[in-house]
């Protein structure tokens, strides 16, 4: 290593067509685009297989994009890895499927699901909990419960009912088969039950309370509950709707008892991992869980495997091995990883290969700020100018040969539609980056900055009527790659390019051999 190289990722940041949804041509960001105009840039592939992912048609997401970033390697992520396992079958001949549907069987309990209502294909597939219904038929399992946590986000903002009706319309055939199976309880996913890195429990015991002791307002169908709380809030996307139980007999409202089987059908781990603790850890103190809750539960996937959450699971994740942060720990090199809250997992735990904490104490530091806890379209700037701060802070000290930092802005503002917000934390982002990129002229460091998806470059979605809506997801659009040296002009390999070229081209940089498995460098 000769000099140090920083990398930004700018969460959520792709680059669109301009016109009226792109969020990011209409801000003002002169940093980002004097960088781009005077200096080696190229675009990444950020979605699809490239990152591991079914299909072209399956948008990226930050988890599999930190974890390409980070690696140099494409893995078989998530979607990929369960419809591989129910093609062949592996799924069901595992261990913990067995084990929870022997449950429901020897005490005549009931098999509960509770997952992401849609196929954004980020956190979930509505197509895994089908074949998972079908295959407690196939067992003889009588009754089964699916708890619906909608979506809104990785899916269009008002999409729910359109999944609630595909599901209504499984388990009618399951009914007619003779089999017991409903929906339950439901809720919006930023209300309920999937918060993320700890940042507001409360979600989760709401979705406790929901899920699990049947507590909350009553209707008599999902689609009930969902129109009437769009009548009741105008403007409530099916992220940020209330909790609901469905309860036909309103004098007899279903609990979830301790003889039960429970699996969460989300793969993502961020979101998972909180819900999985209160059903796991016997010394569990967030909330108070009642006496009577189901001990026999899974996870479709290990969602930490460093802590082991959950206890059972239903498919091994992937195991990523020989990411930039080995290579750079075999070579002594220091490193510094800054974000806030929201996305300080991304940036340390899936840019480690879904591994947690700090790999070698010697070599790693690891920042995190705190995030705000409220809409981040009320404070879009976020926490950039402090993640800036510490990032420079570290590299003034001399330390560190590799720095990353993650702005969330463009991600975590873009998904609430609100596209003044959206410029705003853009702007603010691009603000960091300028002061990021003086300290590193200042330093003669290598600055890379790049991102892992795309979405506040496509904020709106045009209907066949021609009528614009918000649009609240990721995107399939390709992520901005520019490097600025002070010291010299770097040129880029022509052809097409994927997130997963960047950890070489770091590794290029610091005169690292890199590892066989990797992908090229962008380095000609």
């Amino acid at each position: 290593m000769t000099r140090p190289v920083i990398l930004i990722i700018m969460d959520g940041v792709g680059i669109g067509d301009g016109g009226p949804g792109d969020a990011v041509a209409r801000a003002d960001m002169p940093g980002l685009r004097a960088l781009m105009e005077n200096n080696p840039h190229t675009f990444l592939k950020a979605h699809g297989t490239a990152v591991g992912l079914p299909t072209d048609e399956d948008i990226g997401n930050s988890e599999v994009g930190h974890n390409t970033l980070g690696s140099g390697q494409i893995y078989s992520q998530g979607a990929s890895l369960i419809n591989e396992s129910i093609e062949s079958g592996s799924l069901w001949e595992g261990k913990t499927w067995r084990q929870l549907v022997d449950n429901c069987l020897e005490k005549d309990s009931v098999m509960h699901f509770i997952g992401l209502l849609s196929d954004g294909n980020v956190h979930s597939n509505i197509a895994h909990l089908f074949a998972m219904l079908d295959r407690c038929m196939l067992h003889g399992v009588r009754r089964s419960r699916v708890h619906i946590l909608l979506d809104g986000r990785d899916v269009p903002p008002y999409s729910s009912l359109d999944y609630v009706d595909r599901l209504e319309a499984k388990l009618s055939e399951c009914r007619a088969a003779g089999f017991d199976y409903r929906i339950s309880t439901g809720g919006g996913r930023m209300v309920i039950t999937m918060d993320r890195y700890e940042a507001d429990w409360g979600m989760v015991a709401l979705g406790w309370r929901t899920h699990v002791l049947g507590e909350g307002r009553r209707f008599a169908s999902a689609r009930e509950a969902i129109e009437t709380y769009r009548r009741e809030i105008p403007g409530v996307t099916d992220q940020n709707l209330p909790p609901f139980v469905v309860a036909e007999d309103s004098s007899r409202v279903e609990k979830m008892t301790a003889d039960d089987s429970v699996i969460l059908f989300n793969y993502r781990g961020d979101r998972a991992i909180e819900l999985s603790q209160a059903f796991d850890d016997e010394e569990f103190d967030k909330f108070e869980r009642g006496p009577e809750y189901p001990r026999m539960y899974a996870g479709i996937l290990e969602y930490d495997t460093d802590r082991k959450v959950p206890k059972r699971y239903l498919l091994e994740p992937p195991q990523i091995k020989n990411t930039l942060t080995d290579l750079l720990n075999s070579a002594g090199i220091a490193q510094f990883a800054v974000s806030e809250t929201q996305k300080f997992g991304h940036a340390t735990y899936f840019w480690n290969g879904n591994r947690s904490g700090v790999q070698c104490a010697d070599l790693e530091t690891y920042c995190e700020i705190p995030s705000d806890n409220v809409s981040f379209d009320q404070a879009p700037r976020m926490q950039s100018e402090k993640i800036a701060s510490a990032l420079i802070k570290a590299l003034e000290t001399g330390r560190y040969g590799f720095l990353r930092c993650n702005f969330p802005n463009g991600d975590m503002v873009g998904h609430t539609g609100n596209f003044r917000a959206t410029v705003e934390g853009l702007q603010a982002v691009d603000a960091a980056i300028r002061r990021i990129q003086e300290a590193a002229k200042k330093a003669n460091a290598v600055l890379i900055v790049t991102a892992d998806h795309g979405n506040a470059e496509d904020m709106l979605s045009v209907q066949k009527d021609g009528t614009a809506t918000a649009r609240t997801s990721h995107s399939l659009n390709p992520v901005p790659f520019v490097i600025y040296d002070p010291e010299r002009v770097w040129k880029i390999k022509e052809g097409l390019h994927t997130l997963a070229n960047v950890a070489p081209t770091i590794a290029a940089l610091l005169g690292l051999k890199p590892y066989d498995c990797w992908e090229e460098s962008l380095l000609e």
